[in-house]
């Protein structure tokens, strides 16, 4: 802006390392990944190419190629490799180029992934190594072939910033598909910036002067979900005392973003599925077909696949709205874009304010070695706390909350007040609406998982099942909140 006052920080931090891996860690095998360099700028990702072949079961002789960092295998049509063996999990493994080496995980399946007499979590794969998933073997086989994966010339999109290796993939996938009409899935943490690149593709695209319209699957009930989503039409149902245009028809010429999207009622999910195949609509209680003309995008940060084996989730809807799918990396994946966020922050907060602000070098320091649970938004919410608690516009790092412990920041709920109605406490501090409540649904979850455990003394198939939960589905909950130790099959 014109005219700010000035901002940085007053110090020089450490750069993180680089993602260079220039020879294999281990010394023998040459490298999955790597970077590829034009001077000190990285340009590309060279991926070395691969497959999985189906070497005995049910579908011995299959084979695909593995062409992207990210592949998964399972009984169900979402994974890279679909099997067709009952004893394998719906999405039972995944593989995972790095730059240290290709991960084999275990998806939390049911019958286990084992490599040779150990059934593994997790654990680097050797070329030619085969492992086992219900009755069915697959090798590993790399090949000499590379695969490059262009990164963003640009540290930004839109308003996203990140120079990070991982942020430049994404945002080279995203300049490419901005003008399209494609839809796109956006998946990631709670607070990486899902919203804000859903409007980086609405902005970067024909569309841009039109609506953009946002819909928080979340926090509509379930009784008027249909209605508020397609319309409808005066008499429809009581309380219908006019006729309503819908999201999807308020988005028409621009862009519906659909956030949340894990969480929209089972029951709506083939209207759903309909209206974006067909591209038309009729109202709620109307017999008129409107025809569509707009975009959609979705975001969730939930595991769609995991939902779908749950069967919380439509497999034919997961596979329409993804697309193109774009998963966005937690802020702890991706320390060395801290400083450009503060920065970011900070000139925001002296352009909105007149004040003159920096960073002092312990406090950025601090905040480049901090976890960030909440991600971006978590990081904005703690320069912003500390640029208004600082003396003489200077943040230091008695100035940053998170120095202290977290539980000391957000006010623990006791958990009678969250299971007998009565109030719940706020989080003292001043966050926006979307914030807030994923404070409060953190405590919540937090403190509905310890005592569900406490009374089951830890057992996740009986905790699971008076939940309403699958194993997997709690899993997850409990990994989220720290409290897997506590959880025992």
């Amino acid at each position: 802006m014109t005219g700010a006052p000035p901002v940085g920080y007053d110090g020089a931090v450490p750069a993180p390392p680089r993602s260079d891996p220039r020879g294999d860690p281990a010394g023998s095998d040459p490298p999955a990944l790597t970077t590829v360099f034009s001077g000190e700028r990285a340009t590309a990702r060279h991926l070395r190419k691969a497959r999985l072949v189906v070497a005995a079961g049910a579908d011995a002789g299959r084979a695909i190629d593995v062409e992207r960092p990210r592949v998964s295998g399972g009984r169900s049509a979402v994974n890279d490799l679909a099997l067709a063996d009952k004893a394998v999990s719906a999405t039972h493994f995944e593989v995972i180029a790095r730059d240290d080496g290709v991960l084999l995980r275990d998806l939390d399946s049911t019958n286990g992934t084992w490599v040779g007499e150990l059934k593994i979590k997790e654990v680097y794969l050797r070329p030619g190594t085969t492992f086992r998933v219900g009755h069915t073997d697959v090798t590993y086989q790399p090949t000499s072939e590379i695969v490059e994966i262009k990164l963003s010339e640009r540290d930004r999109f839109d308003r996203a910033i990140g120079g990070s290796l991982k942020m430049r993939e994404v945002f080279a996938v995203l300049e490419k598909v901005a003008p399209s009409d494609l839809t796109v899935l956006v998946t990631g943490e709670t607070g990486t910036g899902k919203e804000m690149i859903a409007r980086g593709l609405h902005n970067g695209s024909p569309r841009r002067g039109r609506p953009f319209v946002v819909v928080d699957c979340s926090a509509i009930p379930r009784d008027l979900i249909e209605s508020t989503l397609f319309g409808h039409e005066r008499g429809s149902f009581t309380g219908a005392v006019g006729q309503h245009r819908g999201l999807f028809e308020q988005a028409q010429g621009g862009t519906i973003f659909l956030d949340e999207i894990g969480e929209l009622d089972l029951t709506l999910q083939p209207k759903l599925l309909r209206v974006l195949e067909q591209r038309e609509l009729k109202r709620v209680g109307g017999d008129r077909t409107i025809k569509l003309d707009a975009r959609v995008l979705a975001a969730t940060n939930r595991d769609l696949r995991r939902m779908v084996n749950a069967g919380t989730f439509r497999e034919d809807l997961y596979f329409r709205l993804s697309v193109i799918h774009v998963e966005l990396p937690p802020l702890r994946e991706r320390p060395e874009d801290v400083p450009a966020l503060v920065q970011a922050f900070v000139g925001d907060l002296a352009g909105r304010t007149g004040r003159a602000l920096s960073v002092a070098p312990e406090a950025m320091q601090a905040l480049c070695a901090h976890a960030w649970p909440g991600n971006v938004r978590e990081l904005r919410n703690v320069v912003e706390r500390a640029a208004a608690m600082c003396e003489g516009g200077r943040i230091g790092r008695r100035d940053l909350s998170f120095a202290r412990d977290r539980e000391a920041r957000v006010p623990a709920l006791p958990t009678p007040s969250l299971l007998d109605g009565r109030a719940i406490p706020l989080p003292a501090e001043r966050l926006d609406f979307k914030a807030a409540k994923q404070r409060v649904v953190d405590a919540f979850e937090a403190a509905y998982l310890r005592e569900l455990l406490g009374r089951h003394d830890g057992n996740i198939t009986r905790s699971a099942q008076e939940a309403g939960l699958t194993r997997t589905h709690l899993r997850e909950l409990l990994k989220r909140h720290a409290l897997g130790s506590r959880g025992r099959d």
